[in-house]
């Protein structure tokens, strides 16, 4: 039996770049109480660098007079860089005159030459770096889970050759120090893809929802194969813990790609939500708490690297008009579907028609029926 290719994404240029890093976590531990102190003032100072550029983005400061400005405020100019890109991504993202940040972090984008990143760097799987002011580094522990040592190992072994970089941040809960450490996506694939055999070349799309996941599957003739429903209704109920009700539906979501696998799916689809710069609000205060609480795009990004990991091609379409149109009522009355189905179907013939125009040598083949 024959395994399908690497894993791709088809998408234009700039969605693409979105997915090229995937995002490890682990436990960063202090060596010293003066050390953690010191940390909290760096995070202090990068988080007030952020607002800073928020208010530099608003006013139109050009590029390299806000990276300038900011630099001042921290140990590097990358540090700055990284702030300003954080403060810019928060204002491009909210519909909003004002910006709260509650939080503190520190982020430091990689490069190439710096042989990974030029302020927080992996000495080992165990041991970091993170430079402080007057070129002083501080050293802290660190903790990752054992099935990402063998990958972090080679990471640090390609940075040091200047081979690929990578972007760390670092976050605070309560009292606990997490790091995120940006893995290319090559890499990553390398130790946690599954090899998949080739399918019957059918199109699975995806509708995701706050309460529940729809998926509908074609052929290439963008005939209806199967469909299916995932409901998670109970996490839009008030008082539903946020942390739980985002693990039912990336737990949903998983099981729902590996059913795809299982009758034969070759090309999973989804809408491109990196297109979407902010949230539509209604006039139904119902709606607007279950918009507020469901994180579309983090959902999106669980979807695409899982089935990137399940070997599958991911097709990421444009979500203009998938939800409310004429074509989508179209669809509705043709095919006997219900909005949410409509909406699937639409997103699956998208990801059809745009493989058929990238590689016009897709035809039909032979397919199951499946109940």
């Amino acid at each position: 039996m024959s395994l399908n290719p690497m894993p791709r994404i088809i998408a234009d240029k700039e969605t693409v770049k979105q997915f090229m890093y995937v995002t490890i976590n682990g436990r960063l531990i202090p060596k010293s109480n003066e050390d953690y102190m010191k940390l909290c003032l760096l995070a202090y100072r990068f988080k007030q660098a952020v607002k800073h550029g928020i208010n530099l983005v608003l006013k139109r400061v050009q590029q390299r007079e806000a990276y300038k400005e900011l630099a001042r405020m921290l140990p590097s100019s990358i540090y700055g860089e990284t702030a300003y890109k954080y403060a810019k991504l928060l204002v491009e993202g909210s519909n909003e005159n004002k910006i709260n940040i509650k939080r503190k972090w520190i982020a430091s984008r990689g490069g190439v030459t710096w042989r990974g990143n030029l302020n927080i760097k992996l000495l080992s799987t165990d041991k970091v770096l993170i430079r402080y002011y007057n070129g002083e580094w501080l050293r802290f522990k660190v903790c990752f889970g054992k099935k990402y040592l063998s990958l972090i190992n080679e990471l640090i072994e390609l940075a040091n050759q200047r081979k690929i970089s990578y972007g760390v941040s670092i976050s605070f809960k309560y009292s606990k120090l997490y790091i995120h450490v940006e893995v290319p996506l090559q890499l990553y694939l390398k130790y946690f893809s599954t090899p998949k055999p080739n399918g019957y070349g059918l199109f699975a799309g995806f509708d995701l929802n706050s309460d529940r996941l729809n998926v509908v599957v074609i052929d290439a003739d963008a005939d209806v194969v199967a469909m299916k429903t995932s409901w998670y209704s109970e996490v839009v109920s008030h008082g539903f813990p946020k942390e739980k009700a985002k693990w039912i539906r990336l737990n949903a979501l998983s099981k729902t790609l590996k059913w795809c696998r299982r009758i034969g799916v070759d090309y999973v689809v989804f809408e491109d939500l990196t297109r979407i710069k902010y949230r539509s609000f209604t006039s139904n205060p119902y709606a607007n708490r279950k918009i507020a609480r469901f994180s579309k795009k983090q959902l999106l990004v669980h979807g695409v690297i899982d089935a990137l990991k399940l070997g599958f091609t991911v097709i990421l379409v444009s979500p203009r008009g998938t939800s409310s149109s004429l074509t989508h009522k179209q669809v509705m009355r043709e095919k006997g579907l219900d909005r949410h189905m409509a909406s699937a179907y639409m997103i699956t013939y998208r990801g059809l028609k745009r493989l058929k125009e990238q590689e016009p040598s897709i035809t039909p083949s032979t397919t199951p029926t499946i109940n």
